[in-house]
């Protein structure tokens, strides 16, 4: 009776130590699998960038000729004349092992271009709404930042700011239509973004 109970424990255990091997095999290693990835993305040729969704900044709907006595507001307005010449793409959201994997590792350099290019301009047009809200400027102020929003940007401000600007204005109901766009961002500030959205959205003041 011992001997037999004895082999059960020892077939039992065998049997579990080789379940776990094969486990272990099944079970993907997150590093391996990064770095496997990598490799891959690295291989890739160069691809047509033709389906990059390129933002083009329309200069002759913004405030050129307001604030001209603002250095600040000048340095903006630079900045975005000088971004329009170049191209600019959202990427935010998309690692560079994607982006090789998509569109080929000799690409890399020339798209993290394009994407700095649009952390610049998002960035600015918060920076020259605010100005303009501060100067008085609501409107102007509003329509920056809308269009800011509509290509994607993740900065909060940006968000923040139009909220104020449509209960001051005294149409929250817009509030309900950034929804959908916070939905599609692919960044970690999505959660702070909508926490934003909700708030606005509950508040009276």
């Amino acid at each position: 009776m011992f001997f037999i109970l004895n082999a059960s424990v020892l077939i039992l255990s065998a049997a579990l130590f080789v379940y776990l091997k094969i486990d272990r095999k099944k079970t993907s290693d997150p590093r391996k699998d990064f770095w496997a990835k990598e490799r891959a993305a690295n291989s890739t040729r160069r691809k047509p960038l033709d389906d990059l969704d390129y933002i083009r900044i329309p200069l002759d709907e913004l405030p050129m000729d307001l604030l001209e006595d603002v250095p600040k507001a000048e340095d903006y307005k630079q900045i975005i004349r000088s971004l329009s010449e170049l191209p600019i793409v959202n990427f935010t959201g998309i690692s560079n092992t994607d982006l090789k994997l998509r569109y080929g590792a000799p690409n890399i350099d020339l798209l993290t271009s394009y994407d700095q290019n649009y952390t610049l301009l998002v960035r600015t047009l918060q920076q020259w709404a605010q100005a303009l809200y501060d100067a008085g400027y609501i409107d102007e102020a509003r329509h920056m930042l809308e269009f800011s929003v509509s290509t994607g940007t993740d900065v909060s401000a940006t968000y923040r700011l139009l909220c104020r600007i449509y209960k001051e204005q005294g149409t929250p109901d817009k509030i309900k239509g950034l929804y959908p766009v916070a939905e599609t961002l692919h960044s970690a500030m999505q959660k702070t973004i909508f926490r934003i959205l909700q708030e606005s959205d509950r508040s009276d003041g």
